[in-house]
């Protein structure tokens, strides 16, 4: 991911890529049945003050494990978050530091879920 820049005293949209190999899905943020795992990006407090966060639409695929279609990710997609950045902001490079939990599957079966550390590299100016 390219270092973002922001101004002190703005707000900024920062979109985070995310990619899935062939032949595997994971579960939108809204999946439709509550034993399935959500994807959820979370950012720590620090220099940023994290707000809404937009996660793309889920597509609904039916699979063999499942009796009914599933609300699903696949291939590349962008996770965006909007950043508020305080005036009293410290100028310079700065690291916000966030966790994406997603749940992968194949065709056959789901995946246990994990947790990927997301470092966004900022330069506040």
């Amino acid at each position: 991911m390219l270092p973002v820049v922001a101004k002190r005293g703005t707000q900024i949209h920062v979109k985070v890529p995310v990619r899935l190999l062939p032949g595997y899905h994971m579960n939108s943020n809204k999946p439709l049945d509550e034993y399935l795992i959500p994807l959820r990006l979370t950012w720590s407090p620090g220099t940023l003050e994290a707000g809404r966060i937009d996660y793309p639409p889920g597509k609904m695929e039916k699979y063999e494990f499942s009796e009914k279609p599933l609300s699903v990710l696949t291939g590349d997609v962008e996770i965006g978050t909007e950043f508020k950045v305080p005036a009293s902001a410290s100028v310079g490079a700065q690291t916000v530091m966030g966790k994406l939990r997603y749940q992968a599957c194949d065709n056959r079966a789901c995946y246990p879920p994990r947790n990927i550390d997301i470092k966004l590299q900022v330069d506040v100016q």
